[in-house]
């Protein structure tokens, strides 16, 4: 693009929703603060080093690093320097940091310095030019020793509206995981959509908990904040009396289930807590019809439940104004199109019939990251996205996720929806929630599977959830096993993951 042209950049919108340079951005729980004007000048300094590491327009930085204030700074300036921002789940091992590094090929990798020697012989083997180190604190490491000694001044470097601004792999739990790449264009569209669709004004206080390797952390609630010109308490982690002490401060909170459900567990939550606060959020994994009950009675708030993927960013929402319905993740979000298909033929199916789900809009990425065929694959000629994810759309417009696509049990022919047996066990006097999945059975193809998890002091036997299921499903919906298990396995985002439980009980 010519440089006449008004830049897509991100950065540059983020720049023109910004307050004045004194408000703050960030406070973190021992109360350091960042105001807009210093991190707009970190930003800057930030990207007057990656440039003199040689990070051109389009080169990719990649990112495993504690969640710090300086890791935020550090994506900011990679957004001005036009560079793409790779972020890195710090729980990948060395050997699956082989594989994303080797795909994604960065100009630079930011580690832990503790890492620095093993992801340096690492880097070198994969032709990597630098590795520089930021510590868990943010106030250690060489890229922050580098940022001290650069300037604050960098003309940011325009970039149009389909330019990559960051690379997401997503989590992968069949083959191998893909780069998601995602525009200036995705992450304004989306961000500037949710800002206003959850009413995010300069006043809002966000309690920041998650990670920031992932869209919720990184690009929702992050993104969000600035757009509106906000304010965040970040947090290192999730705690939950951390949290507490620190609601009466916020107006808002972003959160997967398992926040909610631990917040439940302490008497301090109520109303008189909560009583400055104007919306909570919850993303990532199923929130349960129960949880969303509890804390409503307990805080007079109904949870705001959304739907979105690391391909799309968000897709729909529950109304900000308006019933903010149990089980359902809302309408779609204004500017994005959604309809269920038959899996088969991708047909569009009426309201109320299960299909997949499929989306378009100015929120859904351009592809994966040197996979042509596997993109194509994913999109219909009319620019679709499959997303993968099964899912009903009732008479009101609002959607309802009932599993992943894979996750679809076929037992005797018949299709059996693991939602559907879920919510049935997870109704048992004593169950504490469930998961139902396949495992190979020489009758039927798919036996379908329970993993049960008890109350404390509850005492069910597999023959008892069985015979109490009998009248409340088809034969081929019952489940011809059932495990009990002290929890079930989740990743960082708090995503049961059936992959785990179907190797283990296959």
């Amino acid at each position: 693009m010519g440089r006449s042209a008004v830049s897509a950049n991100l950065f540059d919108l983020i720049v023109s929703h910004a307050p004045e340079a004194g408000r703050r951005f960030l406070r973190t729980g021992d109360g350091r603060d960042i105001t807009y004007g210093e991190a707009i000048d970190a930003a800057g300094r930030l990207a007057n080093v990656l440039a003199s590491l040689g990070v051109v327009p389009g080169d990719r930085v990649a990112a495993q690093v504690e969640k710090s204030p300086e890791a935020i700074l550090l994506y900011l300036g990679c957004l001005r320097a036009g560079a793409v921002y790779l972020p890195l789940n710090t729980g990948y091992t060395l050997a699956e940091l082989e594989y994303f590094i080797g795909d994604a090929e960065p100009r630079v990798v930011v580690c832990a310095p503790e890492k620095a020697e093993a992801i340096a012989a690492l880097a070198g083997r994969l032709g990597v030019a630098h590795v520089e180190t930021l510590g868990e604190d943010g106030r250690t490491g060489s890229l922050v020793e580098k940022a001290a000694a650069a300037s604050p001044a960098f003309a940011t470097v325009p970039r149009g509206p389909g330019d990559l601004a960051a690379i997401l792999y997503t989590s992968g739990t069949t083959g191998r995981s893909k780069g998601a790449m995602l525009t200036h264009a995705n992450l304004a569209s989306n961000a500037l959509t949710l800002k206003d669709c959850w009413r995010f004004t300069a006043d809002d206080v966000l309690i920041h908990a998650l990670p920031i390797f992932h869209t919720h952390g990184l690009f929702v609630a992050t993104n969000i904040v600035l757009m509106a010109g906000a304010s965040m308490i970040f947090l290192p982690k999730f705690d939950a009396g951390e949290i507490i002490r620190l609601m009466p401060e916020a107006t808002t909170m972003m959160g997967v289930p398992t926040f909610y459900v631990r917040l439940l567990q302490d008497p301090r939550l109520d109303k008189a807590l909560t009583a400055n606060m104007r919306l909570f959020v919850s993303g990532s994994a199923p929130l349960l019809a129960e949880t969303h009950h509890a804390f409503e009675a307990r805080t007079g708030h109904a949870i705001l439940e959304r739907y979105g993927m690391t391909e799309t960013n968000m897709n729909t929402s529950n109304p900000y104004d308006g019933a903010r319905i149990a089980g359902t993740v809302g309408p779609p979000l204004p500017g994005v199109e959604l309809r269920v298909t038959d899996a088969e033929t991708g047909k569009p199916l009426p309201a109320g019939e299960i299909g997949m789900i499929e989306v378009k809009g100015p929120n859904v990425f351009c592809g994966y990251w040197r996979m042509p065929e596997k993109t194509a694959a994913e999109f219909r000629a009319d620019g679709f996205f499959i997303t993968g994810d099964l899912g009903v759309v009732d008479a009101r417009g609002y959607v309802s996720i009932v599993g992943r696509g894979k996750d679809l049990i076929i037992s005797g022919g018949f299709n059996v929806y693991p939602k559907e047996v879920e919510g049935e066990i997870d109704a048992l006097a004593g169950v504490e929630e469930s998961a139902v999945f396949g495992t190979p059975h020489p009758d039927f193809g798919e036996g379908v599977t329970a993993a049960v998890v008890l109350k404390p002091g509850a005492a069910l036997t597999e023959a008892e959830v069985i015979a109490a299921l009998r009248d409340r499903l088809a034969a081929y919906k019952l489940p011809k096993r059932v495990f009990f298990v002290p929890h079930l396995p989740r990743n960082t985002m708090g995503k049961v993951q059936k992959n785990v439980l179907r190797q283990t009980y296959g």
